[in-house]
């Protein structure tokens, strides 16, 4: 399907159990299009050079900030002089997140989650030795906004917004041949990471929700994921994914019938995770409480510099 689209996938390796994500090449409309770029590391410039000596590379299209998709394309748009375009909300993302301010921000964060300090340092330390595989940083030349309509190999497609796993991530959908690059919004086998960070859009669950709603309406036959193989149906897996998260809503309620901190809940959502995976974890579990509070199913309350949620 993606030859018969003028589209080739260009598969980077990831050193984490999510050990792969999707970047994509076609022609634009001066020259060629990568969407997405991987890790800033010596993987993604192995794969990535043997592509920009056979091609001119103008567009540069990053669908969200997160690290798999953000890191590589400082470099890239050095290697190239291509063009950078992404949303305004991502961009100013990418380019505060790894900094010592913003890592200091997270470690207070951290704090009031109820870890314990070594826990604390360690996630703390993990998401700060991202910094050198999401830099050198981009410069955003072209905001992407909603609607824009991009060239990419033998299609147009539209940019469509679907905040939840960040809060400036986008779509790509072509309405003639029902054709959905859904980057990290819709995956085919696991659920996206919807964390909350005490920034950002408040309610990011939610957000979620309604992105999933918006492309529900368009009915998409032919998927293609940023994690995972292409599929077809895109609203029965809409409906798996809204009905997991009720599930596991349902679960963090019943977690919260005595006051409880993040952290404590997070241990009984999630087992056996890596340093790594702690983190999604931990963002994951407050932004399914925040869902709950700002719902009114729930109340917190801040005690001694710590959160705690409850039922009652």
């Amino acid at each position: 399907m993606l030859n018969d689209i003028g589209v080739t996938q260009v598969t980077i390796p990831l050193p984490f159990r999510l050990n792969h994500v999707h970047c994509f090449l076609g022609e634009g409309s001066e020259g060629w299009t990568i969407i997405d770029s991987g890790l800033n590391n010596a993987v993604s410039q192995d794969i990535w050079q043997q592509i920009i000596e056979k091609h001119d590379i103008k567009d540069l299209i990053i669908t969200h900030y997160h690290p798999d998709h953000f890191g590589y394309a400082g470099t890239l748009q050095q290697l190239t002089a291509a063009d950078v375009w992404m949303t305004k909300v991502d961009e100013e993302a990418g380019l505060t997140y790894w900094e010592p301010g913003s890592l200091e921000f997270v470690k207070k964060n951290y704090d009031m989650c109820g870890l314990p300090d070594n826990i604390s340092f360690e996630l703390t330390s993990d998401e700060g030795s991202f910094s050198p595989r999401v830099k050198p940083y981009p410069k955003v030349t072209h905001y992407l906004e909603e609607g824009m309509k991009i060239p990419f190999g033998k299609y147009e497609y539209e940019v469509i917004f679907t905040p939840g796993h960040s809060d400036g991530l986008i779509s790509l959908y072509n309405k003639e041949n029902s054709i959905l690059f859904s980057t990290d919004h819709i995956l085919p086998k696991i659920s996206p990471n919807i964390s909350y960070w005490f920034r950002g859009i408040e309610n990011p669950l939610e957000a979620f929700f309604q992105s999933l709603k918006k492309i529900e309406l368009l009915d998409v036959d032919y998927v293609i994921p940023s994690h995972g193989k292409p599929f077809r149906n895109a609203n029965r897996r809409i409906e798996e994914l809204i009905a997991h998260h009720h599930e596991r809503l349902d679960a963090t309620y019943k977690f919260i019938q005595k006051p409880s901190t993040i952290y404590e809940i997070c241990q009984k959502l999630f087992k056996n995770l890596t340093t790594h995976e702690t983190r999604f974890a931990i963002g994951e579990t407050l932004a399914h409480l925040e869902y709950l509070h700002q719902s009114g199913q729930c109340k917190k309350e801040n005690q001694n510099g710590i959160w705690y949620y409850f039922s009652e």
